[in-house]
């Protein structure tokens, strides 16, 4: 089968012909019908400092994908062949402390699709049956190969109340943008959010926000200003991990504010702790999702109404894949969708 490879520990990715996986006890064999270009993927195939210190070549990559099922492992239930299916990336080990009481998304001990094992840009991928999001109800295989950083978003936005608060959300990457539409679906009576780009500024406003805002031309309190806000923001979606950002957010907080934080910085930075102390502000980090409520959560959003397309901008064919990720890294689109199912 054709798979993207990072064959050697240096910089790029190859198309390359490798041996179908088999699937072992538990799991199930996927054949792969779209995947999605996430900033993991770009910093693989630059082979950053990140990437050198964590994969172990040859692997393949990739870990949003969708698919459907050709193959089931003896025992496995609950799963059928021909299912339309996404894939939770995080695969962990059931027998930690967390994992034991049912807090699957803070095992000590996960290990990552197409990070630490063979992943999801190839034509067929394997998967334990108990990692597999079967889709019960009708979804696009484009919306489905975005499930995982669509979990990121929704892990993030309902990480606290929304209805009727004022919303914060910097940074308008792809998951930035799916947190926004959340918000604004389940009721925040103001959604604002930051960026320095004007394309994924245009599809914020697309997706419904009340405001987007290029920090670069306007301030916090301009945005403030315009939507009649008095007091600050009630809840932040700090996605950017970026440290001027961060700070800006922590600024513009209401006292006992809330703020979820994905966005991972490159580098330690400073914060003003006066202010989160005298706010009385809570700062919580998010990582992945909860498994499998959010993946519940997530289909639901979508049964009632949801509306992600805007945010898959580009899509190319798999043999595409260096113009796909080009476009990926050019931090002015949305989601990048390759086709696997020719």
């Amino acid at each position: 089968m054709k798979a993207l490879l990072k064959e050697r520990a240096e910089p790029g990715l190859r198309l390359a012909d490798v041996p179908r996986p088999v699937p072992g006890a538990g799991e199930v064999l996927i054949r792969v019908l779209r995947t999605g270009i996430c900033g993991t993927d770009l910093h693989i195939r630059k082979f950053d400092d990140w990437a050198r210190q964590t994969l172990k070549p040859p692997l393949i990559v990739g870990h949003e994908f969708s698919g459907e099922v050709v193959e089931l492992a003896p025992g496995v239930t609950d799963i059928a062949i021909g299912d339309l299916v996404s894939g939770e990336g995080h695969l962990v080990c059931g027998k930690c402390r967390n994992c034991m009481a049912g807090r699957r998304h803070l095992c000590i001990h996960t290990i990552g699709l197409g990070v630490n094992r063979d992943g999801a840009f190839a034509e067929y991928v394997t998967l334990p049956a108990t990692n597999v999001w079967v889709h019960r109800t009708p979804v696009d295989p484009d919306i489905a190969a975005i499930f995982d950083p669509f979990g990121n978003a929704v892990h993030t936005a309902l990480a606290f109340p929304l209805v009727g608060e004022d919303v914060l959300v910097t940074g308008a990457g792809p998951i930035g943008l799916m947190a926004a539409a959340v918000a604004a679906h389940v009721g925040a009576r103001n959604v604002v959010v930051t960026d320095v780009s004007p394309e994924r500024l245009a599809l914020a406003e697309r997706l419904g926000v009340s405001l987007a805002l290029d920090i670069r031309h306007d301030t916090l309190e301009d945005g403030m200003r315009k939507l009649s806000m008095r007091e600050g923001f009630d809840v932040g979606l700090e996605m950017s991990g970026n440290p001027a950002a961060v700070r800006d957010m922590i600024a513009h907080m209401t006292h006992g504010g809330r703020i979820a934080m994905l966005g991972l910085p490159a580098e330690e930075f400073a914060i003003d702790w006066a202010t989160v102390v005298t706010s009385m502000l809570t700062i919580k980090g998010i990582y992945g999702r909860e498994m499998f409520e959010t993946w519940y959560n997530m289909s639901v959003l979508l049964e009632k109404g949801l509306d992600l397309s805007p945010v898959i901008t580009h899509r190319f064919a798999y043999e595409d894949f260096d113009a796909a990720f080009d476009t990926a890294a050019s931090g002015t689109t949305g989601k990048v969708i390759l086709d696997w199912s020719a």
